[in-house]
């Protein structure tokens, strides 16, 4: 059994990577709206996931704090079209949902890749929960990756630390940068 799994590392520029949206646009990723600098990208495991569901419709509590402090949103899954447009009616949301990750990117952004149970699940290999969060220099400012649907980042914890990281009189810097060699 042989396993692929390469981390985006914080400080790193984050991939340009381009999906579809519902709406017909295509938009790359981890770039925020041009009225934001920065970006919270939420990768999701898909419509057969009852918990992505559940945190998908917890973000909208949260969406006007983090546009007041200039963080945009999106959420990103492999999951197909007609499989996000069946998602939808279970989602109430506010923000961008985008569809058609593929195995490359999502070994581009590290995630976790896991096939189906059955054919019931799902009928494709699916990213497993990450988040980014992408500051104006495109660096990777924040960043969880789990392996499995239980582990996510509480969402008003997020928030309450992106708002005092983005305050410049805390002059915080990107965390988990240590290096060996200076």
């Amino acid at each position: 059994m042989s396993f692929y799994t390469q981390k985006i590392h914080p400080g790193a520029a984050f991939p340009s990577l381009k999906l579809a949206t519902l709406s017909g646009d295509t938009v790359d990723i981890g770039k925020p709206a041009a009225e934001y600098d920065w970006r919270l990208v939420v990768v999701y495991r898909g419509e057969h996931c009852p918990m992505c569901t559940k945190y998908l419709n917890e973000l909208p509590c949260f969406i006007d704090k983090l546009n007041d402090i200039g963080v945009d949103v999106i959420a990103v899954s492999g999951d197909s079209k007609a499989q996000l447009e069946m998602h939808m009616e279970s989602l109430d949301i506010n923000f961008p949902v985008a569809y058609g990750l593929s195995i490359e990117q999502m070994k581009a952004l590290g995630t976790y890749i896991s096939d189906p149970r059955s054919p019931e699940e799902t009928d494709h290999a699916f990213s497993e929960p990450a988040l980014f969060v992408i500051n104006g220099d495109n660096q990777v400012q924040v960043v969880d990756i789990s392996n499995n649907p239980f582990v996510r980042p509480e969402l008003a914890t997020l928030v309450k630390g992106l708002a005092w990281i983005k305050d410049p009189s805390n002059s915080y810097p990107i965390r988990g940068m240590h290096n060996e060699a200076e």
